[in-house]
């Protein structure tokens, strides 16, 4: 039996007027006859849109095809099972609101466009590889974009083989790069001293302070409220990111930790707590001013009308359309520590919390709570804020 979607029919019932799947099933004599399953009322859902997002998310598209004949599946149904099935109450590993958004925009977007209607066994490698090197050289996507879509078209097989729907992954043997062309400009101290001294906002100062010593993520500064900063143990607490217009989970299990707090750092904080009007302990420590600490404030509203100016400024050379923004801080500050202050790899990699070990330096290990407080210190007194404030 080949994939089938079914289709839409408006019913009347008691309770009113419903939305019913139509499908095809056979019986035991072997001839095909129609079946159909409830979605909802029609007051409900409206338009058929509606009532197709509503079986999608009932998982009816699997159910209707949970007997199709081995080896003659398509692979659009392939695609559907995976985000069900990977993603639901079935899977191993929790994934963040951000991995399922951005995993469903690459099936939606790619790889059903291009595979849904064929057969899934019958998916040449060669013909996987070229589309891939096709959507790198006239698509213009970078090649780290593409092998993430390949771990995602092979991730696809792997759920259907364990679900016993194919026998064989045709995206083992395709070759990607995951090498990027991209390089980050990296700043020095003398630099990022002069974007804090051109930042007159108390707020924007703070941020960038704070994003340049610690090396936290966007995401993760952005998530910081007031008990994240303990004061007395000299670290920042790091347990979300802000995503979505929410909080959600950290990038990474190894995001999920602390940073240091130095002294130096934590005096800066305390004085902008001491003059900001959302200083309580669930107050976002860099909340948006115009929406009235609700929400922090917006990473890609401040580089695009202060960060980029004020580095600009400062004599760094970015070129139109050139990435350029909190990102750049965390870089500059590993750049300093490893060839500069030639402080210990394992050191620096506590502060970045890399997961794998080839990230910092091909070592991992567990940091040291002084040795990165001190090293945070090095970095501070480079900038010149060590002894006295800039502002």
């Amino acid at each position: 039996m080949s994939y089938q979607r079914g289709s839409l029919k408006k019913v009347k019932r008691r309770e009113g007027e419903i939305w019913v799947l139509r499908y095809r099933v056979t019986n035991s004599d072997g001839r095909r006859v129609e079946n159909v399953m409830p979605i909802g009322l029609v007051r409900e859902f409206p338009k058929d849109k509606d009532a197709w997002r509503e079986a999608d998310r009932l998982g009816f598209s699997v159910r209707i095809n949970d007997s199709p004949l081995p080896g003659r599946i398509r692979f659009g149904f392939l695609a559907e099972h995976y985000l069900r099935a990977d993603f639901g109450a079935d899977a191993v590993r929790p994934k963040s609101a951000n991995t399922i958004s951005h995993v469903e925009h690459i099936v939606r977007a790619y790889l059903v466009p291009r595979f849904g209607n064929e057969i899934a066994e019958d998916i040449k490698p060669l013909d996987i590889q070229r589309w891939f090197k096709s959507l790198h050289e006239t698509g213009g996507l970078a090649w780290t974009t593409i092998a993430k879509m390949r771990g995602v078209m092979s991730r696809i097989y792997k759920v259907s083989i364990l679900h016993e729907h194919v026998a064989k992954n045709p995206v083992l043997h395709v070759e990607t790069r995951s090498k990027t062309d991209y390089k980050a400009i990296v700043i020095t101290p003398e630099q990022t001293l002069a974007i804090l001294k051109s930042l007159p906002s108390p707020l924007h100062f703070t941020l960038v302070l704070t994003c340049a010593a610690t090396a936290l993520l966007a995401s993760e500064i952005l998530a910081l409220r007031w008990s994240d900063l303990l004061w007395e143990e000299g670290r920042i607490r790091i347990s979300k990111r802000w995503a979505n217009g929410e909080d959600g989970e950290t990038k990474t299990e190894s995001s999920n930790g602390y940073v240091p707090l130095h002294t130096v750092l934590a005096r800066f904080l305390h004085a902008w707590r001491a003059q900001m009007p959302f200083a309580s302990d669930g107050d976002f420590v860099f909340p948006s001013l115009k929406a009235a600490g609700r929400v922090p404030l917006s990473a890609s509203v401040f580089v695009a009308d202060h960060l980029r100016p004020a580095a600009k400024k400062a004599g760094v050379h970015i070129e139109d359309g050139q990435r350029f923004g909190l990102h750049n801080l965390r870089h500059s500050l590993s750049n300093w520590l490893v060839n500069k202050a030639r402080v210990e790899p394992k050191t620096v990699q506590g502060i970045l919390r890399h997961a794998k070990i080839q990230t910092t330096l091909d070592l991992y290990a567990q940091d040291d709570g002084d040795e990165t407080r001190a090293a945070q210190g090095e970095y501070l007194t480079a900038l010149g804020v060590g002894t006295h404030m800039v502002q």
